[in-house]
C-alpha cells in the first residue's frame, strides 16, 4: 500500500496507457495548467482525452474542486480512475469513458485536450468550446498546429502562450472572449 499523497504529489499507475507525464505535449500541458491556475480562480475543468488522468489529477491538485476527466478508451478510463482512487482525489476528479465530442458542451472554468488533431478540430467547431474561460490545446504535430492556430485566428480567443518542442510538438495555452477582457 502506498503512502497518502501529498498536495505535491501525484502517484501514477500508467498500466499501458499514455500519460507519465514525460511526452513533451504532457509537460507544456502541466506548465500551462500553472498557468491558467495563476490566472485566477478555476472552480471546473474539463479533461478530455485524460488518459491516465495525469492533467486531471494536476488540475485537482492545483485546486480544482470539480474536474471531469474523460476519455474513448475504456482501459484509459479504468486507469484513470485507479489513478484517482490512488491520489485520494475522487471528491475532486470523476472519470467517465465517452467521445470527447459529446462532452465539450459540459459547463467548465477550462478546458483541456491533450488529444489527436482529428478529434481536437472537431471540438473547437463547437459552441461548448467558447463558453469556456480557458483552454489549452496539445498533442499537435507541426502541420496540425498550424490549422489549430488558423482555426484560432478565425475564433473569438485570445492566444496567451505557445510552446513548440523540438519543432515538431505544440501546446496552445489561451482565453476565449468569455472573459470579457479578451
Amino acid at each position: 500500500m502506498l503512502p497518502a499523497p501529498d498536495d505535491d504529489t501525484i502517484v501514477l499507475d500508467p498500466g499501458v496507457v499514455f500519460g507519465t507525464g514525460t511526452h513533451p505535449t504532457t509537460q507544456d500541458c502541466l506548465e500551462a495548467l500553472e498557468l491558467a491556475f495563476a490566472a485566477g480562480s478555476v472552480e471546473t475543468t474539463l479533461d478530455l482525452g485524460t488518459g491516465t488522468g495525469l492533467l486531471a489529477l494536476a488540475a485537482a491538485r492545483l485546486g480544482c474542486p470539480k474536474v471531469l476527466a474523460v476519455d474513448l478508451t475504456l482501459l484509459a478510463a479504468k486507469t484513470a480512475e485507479r489513478n484517482v482512487r490512488l491520489n485520494q482525489l475522487g471528491g475532486q476528479v470523476l472519470v467517465t469513458q465517452g467521445d470527447a465530442e459529446k462532452f465539450i458542451d459540459f459547463t467548465s472554468d477550462l478546458v483541456v485536450s491533450n488529444i489527436h488533431y482529428d478529434v481536437m478540430k472537431n471540438l473547437l467547431d463547437t459552441t461548448g468550446f467558447l463558453k469556456k474561460k480557458r483552454f489549452i490545446l496539445s498533442g499537435l504535430m507541426r502541420s496540425e498546429a498550424a490549422r489549430v492556430e488558423s482555426t484560432l485566428a478565425g475564433l473569438p480567443v485570445k492566444l496567451l502562450k505557445r510552446w513548440n518542442r523540438d519543432g515538431i510538438w505544440s501546446t496552445f495555452y489561451g482565453e476565449t472572449g468569455q472573459r470579457g477582457n479578451g
